[in-house]
Parts: structure tokens; C-alpha cells; sequence
């Protein structure tokens, strides 16, 4: 059992920090907007993102041993040394999901602790677990903890591949998520808590994308990642071409799971700027999130838990834990100047969700159960087909 857990560290721990080979745009799939040096979350400045991976086993499910595909992924705002709130708002498109401590960010404004991301019943551990990493950071003089903890732990279902209720991810994997995250390219695709994740009846799991605003629109950055699985195969849309009915065959969810055909996923969707934005301006950015996730086909069925965040690093201290300041300043932009930060919401999104599927390699769980990633030739002759190739 030791030598199994130390693999999956082991796992984890090389894939923090790889690029994935596979991105959409190396497919000449047509984007708008103006990508950020990584075209990632990161290219916003401060934020770190960890994951941690957890792949063993294979055949007929047992329930407690596996096959196991799930995994943490960490998302920390001013990285992981800096535990400053950050302003944010929360949106839910549709709330058959969950992500914790978003009453207190309606309520007060701000994200107090890293945001994660996992599997549906791995969430209490999850939030458990980082309470613990934040005393003991503070306990070592790295942050000062707070008098309670309202972590941010989001999740989809990864239950048609994973064995879900075996209950695999464990404080270790958490803490390799948060202590192992860092700036720079961030790994796609089935890793972290996107491993065992299906978009559209395609492998889906981590995607991430950025867009960089013009200097006469103040030179922001927008940076967005998700964990994206949602969708079925029919809807799914890129760069405006029909690819799920371009490529119909090979549906998971056809006869063993949804018979009726109803969506059982759900996205995650968070966005980072370093904008000046209040939290009610977040919010509102949190809605645009929707769009982007249109434009790939969804409908955000019944069954899928819709849920955003988004934050600013910008106004650092404008939360005043520990000052003896009662009256904190903060810079704001105005309302008009703010559909240059939609428009690149909107593009980072959808290119997120792309990203993620074109990432994601072909993966068999439990019971043999296999869903196919993303056909990349096929994918490339479709927009062909449709004149949608990127010159």
C-alpha cells in the first residue's frame, strides 16, 4: 500500500510541472482575442497552480481498491506563499454541483483560502485538509490563520471511470496539490481533478487559456481554467463546427449509465484578472463564463452543476487582515471600461473547454469502460470541412 501511495506522489509530483504537448492551437483551431505569453491561468501574475494525480489499476471495479482516476487540482491566487485575500464573486449557472465557502464570498466579498478542484465525494476531505495546511503554514510563520477556515473546494463526478466511492484521495494528495504549486505552463488535460472527467463524450478533465487586453484597454489580463465534464457529444461546437455529429460514435454514457441521454456532468469554470474589479463587478465577470461555455454547445442541462468564480489580484491588503487601519482604499474600474474583460472571458472560456479535450488521450477505468479522447486528425479535417482552419 505504501509503495502504491508513494507512485501516485511519484506521479503527481513529475506532472506538476510539464506541458502538455497538445494544444488547440497547435491544431490550427481558430481562436479571437489575444492570448498571454502561456496562454494560461498563470499568465496572470502571482497565481500558482498544482495538481496531483491519482491513476492505478485497471478491470472489474472493487470498490476501495479501484481502478482509480481522480486526482486535486490546486489554484492558488497570489501563490503559495502570499495568503492575502483576494476580491471575487460567485456565479452559479446551474447549481446541481458544489463548491464550498462561496456563502461567505457572497456575503463579504472575498476568496480567503486557494480554490480547489476534485471529485464529487471527495470534497469534505479536500476542505478538511486544507484547514489542516493552513495551520500548519502557520504554525511554521508562512501565514497567520485566521480564527475559522471557509475553504473554496469545488468538484464534478468522475464515477463512470473513477472508483468514486473508494473515497482514493487522501491528505497527501491534497497537500502535494497545494505544496507543489507554481507559476508558469500549466498541465491539461487528465490530470489533477480533471483525470477521470468526460466534456462532450470526449475525455475532458484541465483546460486553460488567457487573453491579453490592449494597452488602451488598460493591458489587463484575463486568465481562466476549468474542469470541464459536461456536454454530450451532440452539442459539442468548435470554432463553430458541428464536431460532435461530425464525429458521433463512441459515446459513453449510450446505454450503461443515461439511457435517456440527460446530462450527468458539470464544468468548473474559474477566472483570474488582474484587473482593479470589486466583487460585484467579479461577479458579473463570473456570468460572462457562461458565454464562453455556449459557444462550445452546452445547454447546461439539469444535471450539471454550473458553478464560477472569479477573482482579482489586484488591491492587494484592501482587506486589512491584521491592520490596525479600519478604512482601506481600493482602486476601481469603472462600469465602462469593463466589455473589454467580458470579451476576453468569453474567448478564454471556450478556448479553456477546447484545450481541455484536445489534451486529453483516450482512458479506460472500471469495469473496462473507455472514453475516447478527442480524434485530433478527425477534429482538423472537420474544421477543414467546414472552413473553420486557422491559416
Amino acid at each position: 500500500m505504501l509503495r502504491s501511495t508513494l507512485l501516485l506522489l511519484l506521479i503527481a509530483t513529475l506532472r506538476l510541472g510539464a506541458q502538455t504537448p497538445h494544444r488547440a492551437r497547435d491544431l490550427h483551431v481558430p481562436f479571437d482575442g489575444n492570448p498571454g505569453p502561456l496562454n494560461a491561468i498563470t499568465d496572470v501574475p502571482g497565481i500558482a497552480v498544482g495538481h496531483s494525480t491519482l491513476i492505478s489499476g485497471e478491470g472489474k471495479l472493487q470498490q476501495g481498491t479501484g481502478p482509480i482516476r481522480t486526482g486535486v487540482t490546486a489554484i492558488m491566487p497570489r501563490g503559495v506563499s502570499n495568503p492575502t485575500p483576494v476580491f471575487a464573486g460567485y456565479y452559479s449557472q446551474n447549481g446541481n454541483g458544489e463548491m464550498t465557502g462561496t456563502a461567505w464570498i457572497e456575503e463579504s466579498g472575498f476568496a480567503e483560502s486557494p480554490i480547489l478542484i476534485t471529485n464529487t465525494h471527495s470534497v469534505g476531505l479536500v476542505r478538511d485538509t486544507v484547514i489542516k495546511w493552513q495551520v500548519n503554514e502557520a504554525a511554521k510563520g508562512h501565514r497567520t490563520m485566521p480564527l475559522w477556515s471557509l475553504p473554496i473546494v469545488a468538484e464534478t463526478w468522475d464515477g463512470f471511470l473513477n472508483d468514486i466511492n473508494g473515497f482514493h484521495v487522501q491528505e497527501q494528495h491534497v497537500l502535494a496539490a497545494l505544496n507543489g504549486a507554481q507559476s508558469g505552463p500549466v498541465q491539461e488535460g487528465s490530470v489533477g481533478g480533471g483525470t477521470g472527467m468526460i466534456c462532450y463524450g470526449f475525455k475532458g478533465g484541465i483546460g486553460t487559456s488567457s487573453r491579453k487586453l490592449a494597452d488602451a484597454a488598460g493591458g489587463y489580463t484575463v486568465g481562466v481554467l476549468v474542469q470541464c465534464n459536461c456536454g454530450r457529444r451532440p452539442q459539442l461546437l468548435i470554432a463553430g463546427a458541428p464536431i460532435g455529429k461530425e464525429i458521433p460514435r463512441q459515446v459513453p454514457y449510450a446505454s450503461n449509465i443515461s439511457p435517456s441521454g440527460q446530462e450527468l456532468g458539470s464544468i468548473i469554470i474559474i477566472v483570474a484578472t488582474d484587473a482593479p474589479l470589486i466583487p460585484q463587478q467579479l461577479k458579473r465577470l463570473a456570468r460572462r463564463a457562461t458565454m464562453g461555455l455556449a459557444r462550445t454547445g452546452s445547454i447546461s442541462g439539469n444535471g450539471s452543476g454550473d458553478l464560477f468564480l472569479a477573482f482579482s489580484t489586484a488591491n492587494e491588503g484592501a482587506a486589512g487582515q491584521g491592520d490596525k487601519e479600519t478604512v482601506k482604499g481600493a482602486r476601481i474600474l469603472v462600469n465602462d471600461a469593463m466589455d473589454p474583460l467580458f470579451e476576453a472571458t468569453v474567448e478564454a472560456t471556450e478556448e479553456s473547454i477546447v484545450n481541455a479535450m484536445v489534451a486529453s488521450d483516450t482512458m479506460t477505468g472500471i469495469d473496462g469502460r473507455t472514453v475516447i479522447g478527442l480524434p485530433r486528425d478527425e477534429l482538423v479535417n472537420v474544421l477543414r470541412k467546414y472552413n473553420r482552419l486557422a491559416q
